[in-house]
């Protein structure tokens, strides 16, 4: 079994104008997410804004720079990730096409491999 990393992209004002229900809704295709993977999901969270973020960069010579905000400027934001295990790709899209963002209009999943040095 290969893991995976599953990155949740989309619009923050967007999902910040969400109604109780859209919230509620999305929350339900988490859950279900979460009982197709079963014991597949290793682990997963939702993250705070991109406004809460710190990006940490080197500027040469050993000094490091801190600058609040993402690291990269985009439409798309950041929003969760899950780590899950699968037995190849084809099973790692078929669970992230399970997740509510990709019905929203607004967001999208990228999945990456995770290497494993073990």
């Amino acid at each position: 079994m290969a893991k995976y990393l599953i990155l949740i992209y989309g619009d923050e004002q967007r999902w910040d104008a969400e109604t109780e229900q859209e919230r509620r809704a999305k929350e339900e295709g988490h859950r279900a997410f979460h009982a197709a993977a079963g014991t597949g999901v290793l682990h997963g969270q939702e993250l705070e804004g991109s406004a809460t973020a710190t990006t940490l960069r080197g500027s040469g010579g050993g000094r490091l720079v801190t600058t609040d905000g993402p690291f990269l400027e985009s439409k798309e934001a950041l929003g969760g990730f899950y780590v899950v295990e699968a037995a190849d790709l084809d099973a790692a899209i078929s669970l992230a096409a399970l997740l509510p963002e990709l019905a929203s209009g607004h967001g999208g999943v990228e999945i990456r491999p995770i290497v494993d040095h073990g």
